[in-house]
This record gives C-alpha cells, sequence and structure tokens, in this order.
C-alpha cells in the first residue's frame, strides 16, 4: 500500500491529509494556538470533589478544568502520589525507581473522595481533548510513548501488540525488552516495532527514560497548576504512530514545518529522510495533490459512492447515524437479495473511511439495506471487521440486529473533524437567487478594462472557478482571445476549485493579487 502525508500550514493552522493509493483516509486540524493535547502531562490542583459521581475537577491551568473519575486514576495511582510528593520535595533518587516502593493498588469499589483532597496537587495526564464545553478528560495512569514503545512506570509488566501475531517474534520482543528494561518500569511493545533489533528498541527506551526524567525535575518545588510535558504536535505525533516502510512520500508547503518534520524523520527513522519533500508550486498543495476535491466530495451530509450509492450521514449530541441509499445503483445481481448485498459491501468500505477521516467516536449506528439471508449478514459483518481493521482508533462493531442496524463504538479522544462543504452564493447572499453568469462575465470584462485602460497593466491573471474558467476558455475563438485582441493584453486564465461558482480574482505580472 502507497501511504502519502500532505500537509498545509499555515499561520494559524496545520492540517494534516493521509492518503493510502492516493485515497484521502484520514484528515488532522492543529490549531497553533491548541493549549491542550492528548499526552500533556499536567501538575494539578484538586478544586471539586462530586461525591455523587465519584469524581472530581482539577485546576490544571488551563481554560477549562480537567475531569477524572475514580476508575480513571488507575490502580497504581497511591504509587504515583508517592513519588509526586518525593519529587516535590527534591528526591532524585525516584528518577530510576530501583528502590522505589510500589504502594498497594487502589480497590475497584473505592471513594475518590478517600484518595484526594480540596486543594491537594496530582499529577495526571490528558486522555481526552476539550470536547464542545466538556473540559479534558485525565487519568492517573501516566504513559510516554516512542516509536516503538510505551514506557508505563509503577507496572512492571511487558506487554506486546497484539497485531503481531507470531509467537516466536512476541517472544523475542519480551526477552529482548526483559533485558534492556528498567526495574518498576513497565513496556508495551507497539506493532511497529516488529522485526526491530535491541539496538532500536534501546534508543527509543532510552529517549523515554529521558522525558521521566524531566518529568521529575520539572516536579521540584512546584506549587500551583502547571504543564509539566508536552505531546509532539499533531504532524510528528501522527508520523510516529503511522510511519511505515510503505509510506513513500510527505510534502509540506511551508518551510518551518518541513524542517521541524525532517529533523524528527532523522531522529526516528534516518532512512527516511528523503520521503519529505518541501513543495513550492503556486497552486495551493491540496489542490495540486487532489485532497481539496477529494474533502469536498467526502464532507457533508450527502456522500456519494461511484456506483450511484450514496450516505446519509448525521450528527447529534449522542451519537452519529449513518444511512445507506442504492441510488441508481447499476451493478444489479441476479435479485433483490444480490443487489442489496453488493450496495451494503461498497457501502461498508466507505462507511470505514468515513469513520477514520471524519475521526467520528462515540456511538455510530448504520442502518443497512435488509438483507434476508443470515449468511450474508454474517459475511457484511465480516467484511465491516475486516476493513476497520486498518483504524488505530479502539472500536467494538456489533453484528446486524434484526432492523438491520449495525452498531459500533469508537474511541473517541478529540473533537470529530468538520469540514463545511457547502457555499454560501457570494451575490444572493443566502437568499436563493444569484446573478447571471453572464452579468458575472461582463463584471469581469468590465474589471479587466479598468486594469488595462486605467492601470495600464499589460499582462494580468485570473482565477475564476472551472466552469467559469471553462466558458471563458473553450473553443477556437474564446473569450479569452476575443478580450486578448480587443485590449491588447497578456491574459493568462486559471481555475480553482477552492473558489465560490460566481467568484474571481486578478493578479498582476509579479503575481500579487489586484484587489477590486
Amino acid at each position: 500500500m502507497n501511504k502519502e502525508l500532505i500537509v498545509s500550514a499555515s499561520e494559524n493552522e496545520v492540517q494534516l491529509a493521509l492518503t493510502e493509493d492516493k485515497q484521502l483516509v484520514e484528515l488532522h486540524k492543529d490549531k497553533t494556538g491548541n493549549k491542550v493535547q492528548v499526552g500533556d502531562i499536567y501538575i494539578g490542583k484538586v478544586r471539586k470533589i462530586m461525591t455523587g459521581l465519584n469524581a472530581a475537577f482539577i485546576d490544571v491551568g488551563e481554560d477549562k478544568d480537567g475531569f477524572v473519575h475514580y476508575l480513571d486514576l488507575g490502580t497504581n495511582y497511591n504509587s504515583v502520589m508517592k513519588y509526586t510528593k518525593l519529587a516535590m520535595n527534591g528526591d532524585s533518587s525516584v528518577m530510576s525507581l530501583k528502590n522505589f516502593k510500589v504502594e498497594p493498588i487502589l480497590e475497584k469499589n473505592g471513594n475518590l473522595s478517600n484518595v484526594l483532597k480540596l486543594g491537594q496537587l496530582v499529577l495526571a495526564q490528558v486522555a481526552k481533548e476539550p470536547i464542545s464545553t466538556k473540559g479534558p478528560k485525565l487519568s492517573g495512569d501516566i504513559s510516554f510513548a516512542g516509536r516503538y514503545l510505551v514506557l508505563t512506570p509503577f507496572i512492571n509488566r511487558i506487554s506486546v501488540s497484539q497485531k503481531i501475531k507470531g509467537s516466536e517474534e512476541r517472544n523475542r520482543l519480551r526477552r529482548l525488552m526483559q533485558s534492556i528494561k528498567p526495574e518498576n518500569f513497565g513496556v508495551i511493545v507497539r506493532t511497529i516495532a516488529e522485526g526491530k533489533d535491541v539496538v532500536e528498541l534501546d534508543a527509543d527506551l532510552r529517549q523515554l527514560m529521558s522525558q521521566w526524567e524531566n518529568l521529575t525535575e520539572s516536579l521540584k518545588h512546584i506549587t500551583g497548576p502547571k504543564k509539566l510535558v508536552s505531546e509532539l504536535g499533531t504532524t510528528s505525533a501522527l508520523l510516529r504512530d503511522v510511519l511505515t516502510d510503505d509510506f513513500s512520500n510527505i510534502y509540506i508547503d511551508n518551510e518551518n514545518v518541513y524542517n521541524e518534520v525532517r529533523q524528527y524523520i532523522h531522529t526516528i527513522a534516518p532512512d527516511k529522510v528523503d520521503i519529505v519533500h518541501h513543495y513550492k508550486m503556486e497552486t495551493p498543495i491540496f489542490e495540486n495533490f487532489g485532497v481539496a476535491r477529494d474533502i469536498r466530495r467526502a464532507f457533508g451530509r450527502i456522500v456519494t459512492i461511484r456506483s450511484g450509492v450514496y450516505l446519509y450521514v448525521e450528527h447529534t449530541e449522542a451519537m452519529h447515524v449513518i444511512d445507506v441509499n442504492s441510488g441508481n445503483h447499476i451493478k444489479a445481481g441476479q435479485g433483490q437479495e444480490d443487489t442489496a448485498m453488493q450496495v451494503n459491501l461498497e457501502s461498508a468500505k466507505e462507511i470505514a473511511r468515513q469513520l477514520r477521516l471524519r475521526d467520528m467516536g462515540g456511538i455510530v449506528i448504520i442502518d443497512f439495506i435488509d438483507l434476508a439471508k443470515a449468511e450474508n449478514r454474517k459475511q457484511l459483518y465480516d467484511f465491516m471487521c475486516a476493513e476497520m481493521s486498518r483504524d488505530k482508533a479502539r472500536h467494538t462493531i456489533l453484528p446486524l440486529s434484526k432492523f438491520g442496524l449495525m452498531q459500533i463504538t469508537r474511541q473517541r479522544v478529540r473533537p470529530a473533524i468538520e469540514v463545511d462543504v457547502q457555499e454560501k452564493c457570494p451575490f444572493c447572499d443566502g437568499t436563493g437567487t444569484i446573478k447571471s453568469s453572464l452579468v458575472v462575465v461582463d463584471d469581469i470584462e468590465s474589471n479587466l478594462r479598468y486594469l488595462v485602460t486605467s492601470q495600464n497593466e499589460k499582462r494580468l491573471t485570473i482565477i475564476a472557478h472551472p466552469y467559469v474558467y471553462a466558458y471563458l476558455t473553450r473553443g477556437f475563438r474564446s473569450i479569452r482571445r476575443q478580450w486578448m485582441r480587443k485590449y491588447r493584453v497578456r491574459l493568462t486564465i486559471r481555475s480553482s476549485e477552492s473558489l465560490g461558482l460566481l467568484e474571481y480574482k486578478f493578479f498582476n505580472a509579479s503575481g500579487d493579487e489586484i484587489s477590486m
């Protein structure tokens, strides 16, 4: 599988598009002002204890208080509290945890009010970013994610990703980690570590241990809420998690981000440095690689599949609902059951992509076309499980109910991606009527005439919507040629799908936009 990452960076936002075999499968947006990210570690102060919920609100020094439930403190939180207290008092011996006595585990049915007190300083990690009116969800299980490993202090255990199937390889990785793992630290071996040697794994472990040591140093003599460890930015975190041998190219249109990514790739995978490219063309990067077109097709209430099948996608506060419609499906089989099965299989493949692309989490209900045969329902369920296997987010899929509904729960750690693909008419301002296209062409010509006769412009470029572009340039004696002869100007017309139907822009010979 050919994977590519397309990165579009502006002053306020970085957008990342992950494609597989030239098809958009994931879209990530990272606001440069984002303060709270999954993986950040804070020292916070208990602001309010909700006895009825067995939970607490934690002031982490950000706009919204964090929320932690008793069960999210983790079984080893007694050890975390002991470590925090020692580190805050300046005891550097806790860095290694070699002589650290692990405390008894928390009881499953305990009360949070017996563990935390008002005003107490607590160490916690962000498990979910702020969503809507909710603040970040916190966890007492502290961990550090690397490329090959996840370091888990106070948990003296080695776990290997279930996606590594070979028993010999799993045993090899366990033996390797047992030989290099520090005492009182646990390690989770990630899928990408399969086949890696001890040198690579040890280098990753050392990097994670340095983060742990920095955390210990940061806790010294701290007095109030503060962020202690920042997770990698979205770009680097995504590369850390998805960079594999079948990753072929990374294109970035911003020089600073390009240099950062190149340096990060050099750190985690030096042999992959050459796949990072600095995109310098005038055409916006998302348009050049077809990402802008894919976004407009994939987002929105109605998603059309090439065969004529289409999906209705509805978002509510409680869940996401997807309705499958056969539309003008032309690959009809031998009967209604055959056709319904074909439609459902095509829809399942697109739905699996939509869940990743929009990062939809929580409860998802899918209304497939009814299938009469039990073996077909089982085949559809197995097909959906196979398509979802590439999804990194934890998820659970239930078989079709007797009403033809499939229920999916998918891990939600950040808000779902929302892209408004509807355009507001620039002329009618949403009233339902617009200027005639002929009037718009007259407006363009009027502005052209003004720039040539009054501003003495001799070379101009017009950027317009593809429909307007086609109208102006098609034919032997196109309107563009007529204007060039009439006004004696060198005129270039280009199309841009990012413009509204009746929008257009003028640029001078230096490439600067002319404000009209």
